[in-house]
């Protein structure tokens, strides 16, 4: 069946462009300064402006979009696009955050009718995280096409998780329009260990894991990943102009608190703090760039968590933190050297006095560390790079695995 192939790469001349269309009205838009594009970096052409390639694999079929704010096919939402092409889309899924990408981190997405196109909206975040059958019923094709950042408990690959296995269930085709990975060009952090496999952590890969949407797709197919090892009908239509090492500066948001690129190859490193009951700059205009907390000593850096639009219930909310601010780059040229920092989070446990709060009593942070090693290394006073040793033969044995399903070599 030619659903099973991936597209190969044609050689194209195109320039991404970041502008917003009418669908997304009210999307958290990012213009050339605010984001830090590289406009030397724009030649990427990513797979949903690839309409010669994909639109005769959906002519005549009735397609569903997995889509938010992120899904543009150059100065168009993909849904316009599709639909100015003639293409027939029943439905649009919706991950985290929801179709305009405002929603809060955890907040519950519901069901809505889209106010432009009539299409109706189907949340897969809220009570049912993975299409139903019911829901394929009228579908003979699905289209995936979401930016993702990279990081593992970035629920985005949880959403093509379920996805997939929905689609391998019901025979349904699926289409992945692949996107540049912004920390694509590095592989770093703890494999996840199964028993701590839950919605913000799935597979068995490293924190960072250097692949793009699409190539992680195949390898989700490729290792069995789906649940009684069900396959699913995979096409990739390909990035052009595209290597691991190119960077590649967001257009749009990606999310409400990931606001620039800044944040983007910070949120790695600081997501670990979500687990802690330090703050990481939710409720201000700068998350995933600052770090802070009320005991933190000896900072002349200060900040106050309010609620706004993407956090408003952040926490430490209205109370003033003292800490780091690690806007320190240019984020409009090469980003952070490449590798996940536990400096940060070292530093807060040695320096705040209250230890046996540190860490949430819920054990989140075993979620986001994919164990519960993590923490005890922590507490137990070892260093980064002694930490990072113990992750070595894991990383090894991914970088195996990783290599059989790499697109971009």
């Amino acid at each position: 069946m030619y659903f099973s192939k991936i597209i190969p790469l044609f050689i194209l001349s195109f320039c991404l462009l970041g502008c917003q269309s009418d669908i997304r009205q009210n999307a958290p838009s990012a213009t050339p300064e605010s984001v830090g594009v590289n406009l030397t970096t724009q030649k990427i052409l990513v797979g949903a402006e690839r309409s010669d390639i994909y639109l005769p694999l959906l002519s005549g079929q009735s397609i569903a979009v997995v889509a938010n704010a992120t899904s543009v096919a150059g100065d168009q939402h993909l849904v316009d696009a599709l639909l100015e092409d003639d293409v027939v889309i029943r439905k649009i899924f919706v991950p985290e955050h929801g179709f305009r990408g405002l929603k809060d981190a955890g907040e519950t997405i519901d069901n809505e009718i889209d106010t432009k196109t009539g299409l109706p909206i189907i949340s897969l975040y809220g009570t049912n995280k993975k299409p139903t059958p019911e829901l394929l019923s009228d579908v003979d094709v699905m289209v995936f096409d979401l930016q993702d950042v990279g990081v593992r408990f970035y629920t985005y690959l949880s959403t093509l998780h379920y996805v997939m296995e929905s689609c391998a269930e019901t025979d349904t085709p699926l289409i992945v329009f692949d996107r540049p990975n912004p920390n694509a060009h590095y592989v770093d952090g703890p494999v996840l260990k199964p028993e701590y496999s839950s919605f913000i952590g799935l597979h068995p890969v490293p924190l960072v894991y250097g692949m793009t949407i699409g190539e992680y797709a195949q390898m989700i197919n490729g290792e069995g990943w789906l649940d009684k090892g069900v396959q699913c009908d995979l096409t990739i239509i390909e990035l052009e102009n595209y290597s691991h090492d190119t960077p590649y500066s967001l257009p749009i948001k990606p999310s409400p608190n990931l606001p620039n690129m800044d944040a983007v190859y910070l949120y790695p490193s600081l997501a670990l703090f979500e687990g802690t009951t330090v703050s990481i700059g939710r409720g201000t205009d700068v998350p995933f760039q600052i770090v802070g907390h009320p005991d933190y000593p000896n900072a002349e850096f200060s900040f106050t968590p309010r609620p706004v639009s993407g956090a408003m219930s952040p926490k430490l909310n209205g109370q003033l933190c003292y800490g780091l601010d690690l806007r320190k780059h240019d984020s409009s040229s090469a980003p952070l050297d490449a590798q996940l920092s536990l400096d940060w989070i070292i530093d807060f446990y040695a320096q705040l006095p209250d230890k046996e709060t540190f860490f949430l009593a819920n054990n989140f942070f075993h979620k986001l560390a994919g164990n519960d090693v993590l923490m005890t290394q922590i507490k137990a006073g070892l260093s980064a790079d002694d930490i990072k040793l113990s992750w070595q033969a894991d990383l090894t044995q991914f970088q195996t695995v990783r290599e059989k399903y790499l697109i971009y070599k």
